[in-house]
C-alpha cells in the first residue's frame, strides 16, 4: 500500500488514466490540480485506488462577502 498526493499520481500514469483509476472524468482531475486541492491517493495492494481530501473543519468557502470585507481590511 502508497499514498501519494493527487499530482504525483497523475504525474505517473498520466492524466487520462489517473481519473480511470479513480473512477472520475479527466476533467474533474484536472480542475482538482488547477485548484491545489490536498487530496491523497492511496494504492492497494490489489491494484485498486481510493482518494480522500484533507480539508480543516469546518470548511466553508468564504462568500463573496466575506471577501470584499477581507480585502477592504
Amino acid at each position: 500500500m502508497r499514498r501519494v498526493h493527487i499530482t504525483v499520481f497523475a504525474q505517473e500514469f498520466g492524466q487520462c488514466e489517473a481519473a480511470a483509476l479513480l473512477k472520475m472524468t479527466q476533467g474533474a482531475l484536472s480542475k482538482a490540480i488547477r485548484r491545489g486541492r490536498d487530496i491523497y491517493v492511496t494504492l492497494h495492494v490489489d491494484g485498486s485506488c481510493t482518494a480522500e481530501e484533507v480539508r480543516s473543519f469546518p470548511s466553508q468557502n468564504p462568500t463573496k462577502n466575506q471577501l470584499a470585507e477581507a480585502i477592504a481590511i
